[in-house]
């Protein structure tokens, strides 16, 4: 059993939709980021880093933050979506830390800066808007011809897709990126994301793309 730390974030949803796909059993707690949940002493002995996702699996006691940490622990843990070594193995992580250190964060300040406060900064707005198109410029390529990021459907797809899921609040039109648009429609369709998606709460219909 996984006890899975969460809210309605992309981040969040990395997790929650691995442990759907994976089919195991998880009982998800809310850690409302938006009330201070985070700061919760019992919180901060799990993720000392005041951040969600995090995991506790009660069969060995271990304790893990960091989304991709996380992503990769359960992949090797229950032999799926992981490659267990080879050049397979190598593009999905290759991939998983390109959404780690770029897709992720700078779609991040996209948010905050084109999202939530639009007129905070010209600068700030225009520098991650455009950042956000090559990114996307980025994935559009790698998914020419390919269903999915890394060949086989990974962990590689399921960080990447809840961030391209608010694709809206980056000011962004999938249409303006067709790969990238049929692998995020593909992905949406799976039983197993939706399920995800709606961790730890029903925030509503999946984005169309």
């Amino acid at each position: 059993m996984i006890d899975l730390y969460t809210w309605t974030t992309p981040n969040g949803r990395k997790v929650s939709i691995l442990l759907e796909e994976l089919g195991v059993d998880y009982t998800p707690h809310a850690i409302d980021i938006t009330n201070g949940d985070q700061m919760a002493p019992e919180f901060l002995e799990i993720s000392p880093n005041n951040k969600i996702p995090a995991i506790v699996d009660r069969e060995t006691g271990l304790k893990l933050m960091e989304s991709g940490a996380i992503m990769i622990y359960l992949a090797e843990k229950y032999g799926k979506f992981l490659a267990p070594s080879g050049q397979q193995r190598a593009r999905t992580l290759e991939w998983l830390m390109w959404q780690m250190g770029g897709f992720g964060p700078m779609l991040g300040q996209a948010h905050h800066f084109v999202h939530f406060n639009p007129d905070k900064s010209d600068y700030a707005k225009e520098r991650y808007s455009r950042e956000a198109r090559r990114l996307y410029g980025v994935l559009d390529k790698q998914l020419q011809g390919r269903d999915f990021i890394a060949g086989d459907y990974s962990i590689a797809d399921m960080a990447c897709w809840p961030w391209a899921s608010r694709y809206e609040w980056q000011g962004v039109s999938l249409s303006d990126f067709p790969n990238v648009q049929a692998w995020y429609q593909r992905i949406a369709a799976r039983p197993a994301v939706q399920r995800g998606y709606q961790v730890p709460k029903d925030m509503g219909p999946i984005p169309a793309g």
